[in-house]
């Protein structure tokens, strides 16, 4: 691991080097969202604590914490005796103390988020559709905003801190593939979505990447200890992914690094593929219709595809080697602690994939490479809707927020 240099000479990890603060004045607005981010990251944190793991002083601290307490942002938790001196208080975030919206705009559905502090989810609203048109999209936006905020207090509505929208860009450039008539994608081309969006809200609207943002999600809101490093996969309609570095979402200049749909693969009949030409649910939806197979529970019952026979088999058999060489791919760039792989699927579907992926693996030549160990994502199939809604978390109350994000003036 990287090191720097402590205060006393000695050795310092580059991971408190990230957690550091500063005493220097103009600087509160960061030393903010640092203590916010190291009490969501442990739970809850005393003064003490903070001061000893960011390098404030005491009494910065101390006033920091007083100050995000009386906004509502920190709670105080029963104290901690038994050790020499003054009993310890732990402060812990306010569920309460903020709520976000995270909307999903996908190729076959529409979801809209409600989430607290924690990122727990209060209220959802879902809309399904053979492809997505803009007018109803603004449509359902309008409506379901109005149906979350109706499941707040009026004080607790003061608290939405900001609407984050998911979704594919250049979404016009799908019309084949997502079964539309390209008149009514193209429509996409000529609007603004966010700032449509914005004209409905009275707080700041946020835009990225659908993929990005369900790996936004896996870096704030997962359990899974994915580590720092770690390259992430998100299976729907369409194969998608993004790139977590140094506990950052790396997007790059344009925003869209960590495009790994359009990564190169073997494809079926021994070609050359791109990832989401194999990988995507699309594919699956695919090979069913050619069944005979009606094939639309695939997106409007994510929880349980019921059984669906040959096709899920072969569709994962097929997926698992087009994502192991994808890994292979990243892993020849940049050392990853862990490969995610997270989707629009049931559980049951996402271990059976990852495990596949797991044993694909060993069939690829690797040599020279240290591959990243394999693991289910931890959020599920609401992550590109609770991806949006990090956005505003993260820009606003978070250290790091993503480097992709669009913002209101």
């Amino acid at each position: 691991m990287e090191t720097g240099t402590s205060r006393d000479g000695s050795p310092e990890p580059a991971e408190s080097r990230f957690h550091r603060g500063t005493n220097q004045s103009g600087m509160r607005d960061h030393n903010e969202r640092l203590v916010l981010s190291l009490v969501r990251e442990r739970g809850s944190l005393a003064k003490s604590d903070i001061a000893r793991m960011t390098g404030l002083s005491a009494q910065t601290v101390s006033v920091i914490m007083r100050e995000l307490e009386e906004e509502g942002l920190l709670l105080r938790q029963a104290p901690l005796r038994g050790r020499i001196g003054q009993p310890s208080i732990p402060m812990s975030l306010n569920p309460n103390g903020a709520y976000f919206i995270g909307l999903k705009i996908g190729r076959r559905s529409a979801e809209l988020v409600l989430i607290d502090f924690l990122g727990n989810l209060r209220a959802m609203q879902r809309q399904s559709y053979r492809y997505p048109t803009a007018r109803e999209t603004v449509r359902f936006v309008a409506s379901g905003i109005g149906e979350l905020q109706q499941s707040l207090s009026e004080s607790e509505r003061r608290r939405i801190a900001g609407l984050g929208i998911a979704m594919p860009f250049e979404l016009w450039n799908w019309a084949d593939a997502a079964g539309a008539p390209r008149e009514v994608m193209d429509e996409w081309r000529h609007r603004d979505i966010r700032a449509e969006v914005q004209a409905l809200c009275a707080f700041p609207v946020y835009l990225q990447n659908d993929a990005t943002s369900a790996c936004g999600a896996e870096l704030v809101f997962g359990t899974g200890g994915s580590g720092r490093d770690f390259v992430y996969f998100y299976i729907g309609a369409f194969a998608g992914g993004g790139i977590v570095l140094n506990g950052r979402i790396y997007s790059g200049t344009t925003g869209n690094a960590g495009a790994l749909g359009s990564m190169p693969v073997p494809g079926t009949n021994g070609r050359p593929a791109q990832l989401i030409d194999v990988a995507s649910v699309a594919a699956l939806e695919k090979a069913l219709n050619a069944k005979g197979v009606e094939a639309s529970h695939l997106w409007t019952s994510p929880e349980d595809w019921g059984d669906i026979g040959v096709e899920l088999d072969e569709w994962i058999g097929s997926a698992a080697s087009a994502l192991a060489y994808a890994i292979v791919s990243a892993s020849s760039v940049i050392d990853f602690e862990a490969a995610v792989i997270d989707g629009w699927m049931p559980t049951a579907v996402r271990a059976r994939l990852v495990n596949e992926v797991a044993r694909a693996l060993g069939k690829v030549d690797a040599e020279g490479l240290k591959l990243p160990s394999v693991r289910e994502g931890t959020v599920g199939i609401h992550a590109r809707a609770l991806g949006g809604a990090s956005l505003p978390l993260s820009e606003r109350f978070l250290v790091g927020p993503a480097n992709s994000v669009v913002r209101t003036p």
